[in-house]
């Protein structure tokens, strides 16, 4: 009962431990709707700066490109999503939406409609891309998702002719779920990838966003932290107190008595 006492103990240790992390991890709430930004820009330079939970929202003309970035961290798994409100009368039209990370590189969707065809005259058409984890760090060969800044790219691919700058509609927002311990690797980044890390000082480099101060609200974590820490620990104490009890079972009663049988 004393071991059973002791593991239970400890097990609500961690578990109070590990809590709040996992809370801190968690991304930011949204923005209210008047200061959601309401525009797009039209290249990786010019893209629009929109936080994790926030929809935005801005008119286009169909052919046009839409950007818009948004941080971020190690350990989140981005989803980004958009929703085009097509004019009343079209031909049939194929939307895209491409996520790059902050090197510019396109990153793979590992799941959801990243490419959709609105049938004429439809309504609206919606996309989605959920990207891989972002890894604390990756190999010089490697397209792995890297903390930082990524860009949002809207377009249309398939466009008649006769369609082309009919004015749209766009709603485009980024979520992340913490993953965790189950993606945590070892290594990290010396920076996040944002704009203009490079040359800024080492007070700046603390504080590291793009331009316009946008970062994730606990600031980069760059891998100084995940829950596989806490993981490691408990099965530590876990094979600790599996070994004493396995001692306390075998040791038997006590050393043999040294009288001789039939004394």
């Amino acid at each position: 009962m004393r071991m059973v006492r002791a593991l239970s103990a400890v097990l609500l240790t961690l578990g109070l431990a590990a809590a709040p992390a996992a809370a801190d991890a968690s991304p930011s709430p949204s923005q209210d709707g008047a200061s959601a930004p309401t525009r797009a820009g039209t290249s990786f330079r010019t893209a629009t700066q929109v936080e994790q939970g926030q929809e935005a929202t801005a008119s286009g003309s169909t052919g046009d490109y839409l950007y818009w970035s948004f941080p971020a961290d190690t350990g989140q798994r981005p989803t980004v999503r958009a929703t085009v409100k097509l004019p009343d009368t079209h031909a049939a039209q194929t939307w895209q939406i491409d996520v790059y990370d902050g090197l510019r590189r396109r990153q793979a969707c590992q799941y959801g409609a990243q490419t959709r065809t609105a049938a004429a005259d439809a309504p609206s058409v919606e996309l989605a891309c959920v990207l891989r984890t972002v890894r604390a760090w990756s190999e010089p060969w490697g397209n792995d998702p890297l903390p930082g800044t990524y860009y949002v790219r809207l377009t249309a691919t398939g466009v008649t002719t006769a369609d082309l700058g009919l004015p749209v509609d766009t709603e485009v927002r980024a979520d992340a779920k913490d993953i965790g311990g189950p993606a945590a690797v070892d290594g990290s980044l010396g920076e996040p990838l944002v704009p203009g890390i490079a040359a800024r000082s080492g007070a700046e480099r603390e504080d590291a966003a793009v331009p316009a101060g946008l970062a994730p609200a606990d600031g980069w974590s760059s891998g100084r932290w995940s829950d596989r820490w806490v993981w490691t620990a408990a099965g530590g104490v876990l094979a600790a107190l599996a070994g004493v009890a396995g001692y306390a079972l075998t040791r038997g009663s006590g050393r043999p008595s040294r009288v001789p049988p039939g004394a």
